[in-house]
């Protein structure tokens, strides 16, 4: 049918210049065409009445065969979309809005105390950088765990090995996945609908503290046992009387951790270590973090093959205020400053020295608490059950339970064992070949000198 108006366009506007030239020439003394070019004109017409004539009968035929019917039923259920229009899309919404939905009332009081600090804040410009550091590790949490999931599907995908390394069925899977991705716009949309959804519903446990009391707390003045706790405690409230006569050099070195209730640090981690060194003649500190990752319960396929697999580390800087008592280093990163409060010492009977310690980091703006740390550290790598539990008794004497001290609000710390030779393997191999390691080096340098 195309054809055919065109055919019926193309003479319908020649035959109409013609006549409207005929009518012109009649008022014009001399003609504005010549009669030799009109002449020229006559071909042209009757070749496009000639085709005129064979589109109408190609239509007739065709109608008469069946062609220019209209689809039959069973040529309609052969166009329909593998997948119905936006069906993903609505089951990824109606999913994901149920499981946000289910934290409305945690982010309604998240965003009850952001007001409440904002408006209480002494210093504006404090509000920023306090709230930033909050969506930093609230982001860095949601956006580990899809990581560490896929590093396990990886390295339980059966076949053979690419490189020694990766099964090929890891990267079939990986090709059809990016081509349904890219290929199906209803695919694409409903994945992007189901990752938004789950980032919010997954923040949303952690403000409800239902993703890990230990790592992922994520609520401001959280509360403990049904009753809300604000703000954090001056240094006077939790110190207890081991930190009498408390020497700074003796808690320089290594500690090992044990235990925590802190989300800046994540449970997928493991054999975490602090190394403290004064600087600037006793008036500044840095706290070497060692750790090593994900931890073999965490990730049972793919903690040997990780890129930190023999221990990374980052740098917090502080300074020691001359103005504070004794056991307050004031720690600074991620743009915030806080106070790290030695809350409980134990000492070596015999020397002195000491054995055990309780750290507690609170970050409080406008009466509002942000973020509370706690430590269990040891100058032992292996501490026994009976000695944790005496820890967080005194944790408890010193009222931390309410601020996430209680056994059931830690997450207790898996550790290499000692001695043990470094992880080596085809991954390791790799890292190594590629200069990994030597670019962690690098850094670790390049931070700590930064630092000082």
């Amino acid at each position: 049918m195309v054809k055919q108006n065109t055919h019926k366009s193309l003479l319908l506007l020649a035959l109409l210049a013609l006549s409207h030239l005929e009518i012109v020439a009649a008022f014009v003394p001399q003609p504005l065409v010549a009669s030799q070019t009109k002449q020229q004109f006559i071909p042209t017409v009757a070749f496009l009445e000639t085709k005129e004539k064979e589109g109408t009968e190609e239509a007739v035929e065709g109608e008469a065969s069946g062609f220019g019917e209209d689809p039959t039923p069973d040529d309609q259920d052969n166009n329909k979309p593998l997948i119905p229009e936006n069906s993903l899309v609505i089951a990824a919404a109606a999913i994901g809005t149920l499981a946000v939905a289910s934290h409305a009332g945690d982010y309604a009081s998240f965003f009850s105390s952001l007001s409440d600090m904002k408006a209480n804040v002494a210093d504006p410009a404090d509000f920023g950088p306090a709230l930033n550091f909050w969506i930093f590790f609230a982001v860095a949490h949601a956006i580990l765990q899809p990581i560490f999931w896929i590093s396990e599907v990886l390295h339980a995908s059966p076949g053979p090995m690419v490189g020694n390394l990766v099964p090929i069925t890891f990267i079939l899977g990986n090709v059809a996945a990016i081509a349904a991705f890219t290929l199906s716009k209803e695919i694409r949309n409903a994945l992007n609908v189901a990752a938004l959804t789950a980032f919010i519903a997954y923040v949303g446990s952690g403000l409800a503290g239902s993703a890990g009391l230990g790592d992922f707390n994520l609520g401001l003045d959280d509360s403990f046992q049904g009753q809300v706790v604000k703000g954090c405690p001056a240094y006077e409230e939790v110190r207890q009387p081991s930190m009498d006569n408390f020497d700074i050099q003796k808690y320089e070195g290594k500690w090992y951790e044990h235990k925590f209730h802190d989300w800046t640090q994540f449970k997928e981690v493991y054999d975490t270590t602090l190394d403290i060194k004064l600087t600037q003649g006793g008036k500044a500190w840095i706290d070497d973090f060692g750790v090593r990752g994900p931890a073999p319960a965490t990730g049972p396929l793919s903690w040997d093959k990780s890129p930190v697999a023999n221990g990374a580390h980052y740098f917090l800087f502080g300074r020691v205020d001359p103005n504070d008592p004794p056991g307050i280093l004031r720690e600074k990163g991620f743009g915030v400053e806080f106070p790290n409060y030695i809350v409980d010492i134990k000492k070596d009977p015999d020397t002195g020295a000491y054995k055990e310690a309780i750290q507690f980091q609170c970050l409080e703006r406008g009466g509002v608490r942000v973020f509370e740390g706690i430590n269990f550290m040891s100058r032992s790598p292996t501490m026994t059950d009976d000695e944790l539990m005496a820890m967080h008794a005194r944790a408890e004497k010193a009222g931390m339970y309410p601020y996430g001290a209680s056994p059931e609000q830690m997450h207790r710390v898996e550790r290499y064992p000692e001695g043990a030779p470094p992880v080596d393997n085809n991954w390791q191999q790799m890292w190594h070949a590629i200069g990994f390691d030597k670019l962690l080096e690098l850094l670790t340098e390049a931070i700590e000198d930064g630092g000082r």
